[in-house]
């Protein structure tokens, strides 16, 4: 079996990072679409195996998280009956939990939009932290309930709403801290 030179594993995995899409990554390396997607496949393989023996013991001071939806094959109206009830096609929902500040992804899974994921995402989250993390969110409702389940010495959550408005609303701790900041000035 032949092998891809390490100069062109580099070049392909180099342009694919800037973005470009498979086909013109193919032709800028002149590689075949299969090995391009092989060597995709085991780049995810070997960044994952590192991030699970690596983000571990995370000092974080604030941690956001979010879930994206996408489609896999069609949109889940469009899914043939035969295939409506297999994940991966249809509706999927990528879950991220990122440090803030130095925008480290700490955790990330993909699943349905459910509570069981939401609370998964936060267990393994609260596994790789060390201490007190404020976590922000979009204000997702299971993510507000089931976290306060989790060790409370590891969670502090604040949560952002949005009024019918569209402007964000403080929470008390929001303005607790305004307000002693106020009076050291």
């Amino acid at each position: 079996m032949n092998k891809l030179p390490m100069s062109k594993r580099v070049a392909v995995v180099s342009a694919l990072v800037e973005g470009n899409s498979l086909r013109s990554t193919c032709r800028m390396t002149s590689v075949a679409m299969n090995t391009v997607l092989k060597l995709l496949a085991d780049l995810g393989e070997a960044c994952a195996t590192y991030h699970e023996e690596h983000v571990r013991n995370v000092h974080a001071k604030r941690i956001q998280c979010d879930e994206i939806w996408q489609f896999v094959y069609a949109k889940a109206k469009n899914v043939p009956e035969d295939k409506q009830a297999t994940f991966g096609y249809g509706d999927v929902w990528t879950w991220t939990a990122i440090d803030a500040d130095s925008k480290l992804m700490v955790s990330y899974m993909v699943g349905p939009r459910t509570p069981n994921m939401c609370y998964e995402l936060m267990k393994d989250t609260a596994s790789r932290l060390v201490g007190k993390v404020q976590l922000t969110t979009d204000g997702l409702y299971w993510i507000r309930t089931r976290s306060s389940t989790l060790s409370a010495s590891t969670w502090t959550t604040r949560c952002r709403r949005r009024n019918m408005a569209g402007q964000n609303t403080r929470d008390a701790t929001a303005r607790r801290s305004s307000s002693a900041a106020k009076r050291r000035q």
